[in-house]
């Protein structure tokens, strides 16, 4: 089993205004003391641009590099040709620093994750075409691309989700948390298109708080804020039963550990809550893989 970590564990979101950012250097020297031996990037700008930086500071805490998430806007063509070109400089950077995998969502172009206007069928059927683009200019970079639904994009709900799985051929990343809380049972996803599936996010989820974020009652931010996310096996996803049909089923991918994770600003007494939440979740894994 691959397991890898990434920086949104530790509070580290391209969202503006999510909370208080560690610097990359204690973000890593944790995950490298928690054994693990790769990560996802994190958002535009946390770790260096520059492929040999990149490549260095990885190597200086042993850590390998899985890949990296993408949120940009798919479903406007004004934006799809400024959109494929930087997917592919990002797919550049990954391949440059040893990454395998662009995790790609489908932005609505705000800021954060609450709102998520509607998009017309025109506008779906260009977020489907910019997708495979992007998927082209990632293959010559030596990158494939993954489709990740996400709360707070325009593929969410499970009717989006079936309808990107008929209308695109890109493989997606299971992302256990955001496909339960947009409504879709992880589960039932791998066992329904076990060979659709590219990438893992394993999180684990309270499911009464998924449902007041879908229900309009508490935004996603505010989700996050009461502890949706938590260390895996202490919430409501049947991980077992996930974890045994992926491996009944050959997939051969990375397992990466994301427990979404806003730091306050007003003091540090959180910092250490990522470390201890990432160990539990290892533990864990060790005891049903």
């Amino acid at each position: 089993m691959r397991i890898a970590a990434a920086p949104i564990s530790w509070g580290v979101c391209e969202v503006p205004g999510w909370g208080r950012v560690l610097d990359h250097d204690t973000v890593l020297r944790e995950m490298a003391d928690l054994g693990l031996t790769a990560t996802e990037l994190g958002p535009p700008g946390y770790l260096p641009a520059d492929p040999a930086a990149l490549a260095a500071t990885l190597d200086r805490h042993g850590l390998g590099l899985v890949g990296g998430f993408l949120a940009v806007v798919l479903h406007d063509a004004g934006q799809q040709r400024s959109v494929v070109d930087l997917a592919g400089r990002q797919a550049e950077l990954l391949a440059a620093a040893g990454g395998d995998v662009l995790v790609l969502a489908a932005s609505t172009g705000l800021d954060g994750y609450d709102e998520r206007p509607p998009l017309n069928q025109a506008q779906w059927h260009t977020l489907v075409d910019t997708a495979g683009m992007i998927r082209d200019v990632a293959v010559r970079a030596g990158v494939r691309t993954v489709l990740h639904p996400h709360v707070g994009t325009q593929v969410e709900t499970t009717a989006e989700v079936r309808r990107f799985l008929a209308d695109a051929d890109l493989p997606l990343c299971v992302d256990t948390g955001h496909l339960l809380i947009g409504g879709t049972d992880p589960v039932e996803l791998v066992r329904a298109h076990p060979h659709r599936i590219g990438h893992v996010h394993l999180k684990d989820v309270r499911a009464d708080l998924a449902e007041q974020v879908r229900d309009g009652l508490i935004s996603y931010t505010e989700a996050v804020a009461q502890g949706i996310y938590v260390p895996l096996g202490d919430g409501d996803i049947d991980l077992a039963a996930l974890l045994k049909l992926l491996r009944d089923n050959d997939y051969r991918g990375w397992y990466v550990l994301e427990q979404d994770t806003a730091l306050p600003e007003d003091g540090d007494q959180a910092d250490q809550a990522p470390r201890l939440a990432t160990a539990r979740s290892l533990a864990y894994l060790d005891t049903v893989y």
